[in-house]
């Protein structure tokens, strides 16, 4: 009897509540035109605002999750060859040495990094680093150049050193990995490039949550003839005996080019597997984000809905209170 009432006498004095005809009330977060205003004196509290965010807040959680697995699946693929290359790399550096302080007056930073992001910070490392490096070898007598390999690195670095960089390779990992394919874009590095020293810029891989910025050096055969005629850690060169026709030169030569594409390829395998690493932390703490912000929207959807029920519950009892006084 009562809400019958009610809805009669509501019907009775809308004309005089509202001039405008009735209209449902919009849950968008643009502010309501006049043609879409409600009536007066309606109270605007929106669940499907919130409804909206949570879904989207669902689905990116789904996305992340997804991004994870997929990164897992990528880095054992990718973590066996890069295991496997460190023994390639080695016996170079127990025989010609890794002399990351040798003064050269040509000096080429090899900054390795990722075509795609979500991946932490790795990119960012290494292209500070490489910076470093550049500033250290710079001089008035000196020259430093960079070659780039990968998307993230080249956004950076041209910006503020576009004019230093002598070569740009992308899409590295559109294909899998394999020697053949790194001994040819170390091909095309040392014929492009001219230099006493290379410095090979990448993110040694450790663990998933654990990567550790490197620096290889890779030196010129006549920097190596020279450090080894100098003496020091290169001194002990002479003691071995050269067989077959070539000469001392044409042996440091092919080491040199042999070393380089070895140290390539172990940088650019240590690398992915750094990358896949930190997207897999990456995309596991936007999940973990992405699940507490959905526990707060639930508890502001659920807050919400039980003051608008509460709302229209005083509202009807406190009209059907009225109208029976």
């Amino acid at each position: 009897m009562a809400m019958a009432a009610l809805r009669r006498e509501g019907r009775r004095f809308a004309p005089l509540i509202s001039p405008r005809p009735i209209t449902a009330v919009r849950s968008s977060p643009i502010a309501p035109s006049h043609e879409d205003e409600g009536p007066i004196g309606v109270r605007y509290i929106s669940t499907q605002v919130v409804r909206n965010r949570m879904k989207s807040v669902k689905n990116i959680q789904k996305i992340t999750k997804a991004m994870k697995m997929v990164a897992a699946s990528k880095l054992r693929a990718v973590q066996t060859k890069a295991e496997n290359s460190r023994g390639l790399w080695q016996p170079f550096t127990a025989l010609l040495g890794d002399l990351p302080s040798v003064d050269v007056k040509k000096s080429v930073v090899v900054t390795i990094s990722s075509d795609k992001g979500l991946c932490g910070g790795i990119n960012s490392t290494s292209v500070k680093i490489s910076k470093g490096i550049h500033k250290l070898n710079s001089g008035p007598e000196k020259e430093t150049k960079y070659v780039i390999l990968g998307e993230k690195a080249k956004a950076q670095l041209i910006r503020d050193s576009k004019k230093d960089i002598e070569l740009i390779i992308t899409e590295l990992q559109k294909n899998p990995l394999n020697y053949t394919q790194v001994s040819v874009l170390a091909d095309e590095i040392l014929k492009n490039v001219e230099f006493d020293a290379l410095r090979i810029v990448f993110n040694k891989f450790h663990s998933v949550v654990s990567f550790v910025p490197t620096v290889s050096t890779v030196l010129s055969p006549e920097i190596v003839e020279r450090e080894a005629e100098s003496g020091g850690k290169l001194g002990d060169l002479d003691n071995y005996e050269v067989e077959g026709g070539e000469t001392k030169g044409e042996i440091l030569q092919n080491l040199a080019e042999f070393q380089f594409s070895c140290v390539m390829f172990n940088a650019v395998l240590e690398n992915a597997c750094s990358e896949q690493g930190a997207r897999m932390s990456a995309m596991d703490s936007s999940s973990r984000n992405a699940g507490d912000m959905l526990d707060r929207l639930t508890l502001t959807y659920n807050r919400t809905r039980q003051a608008s029920i509460t709302t229209e519950l005083i509202e009807i009892i406190s009209g059907a209170s009225a109208l029976e006084g």
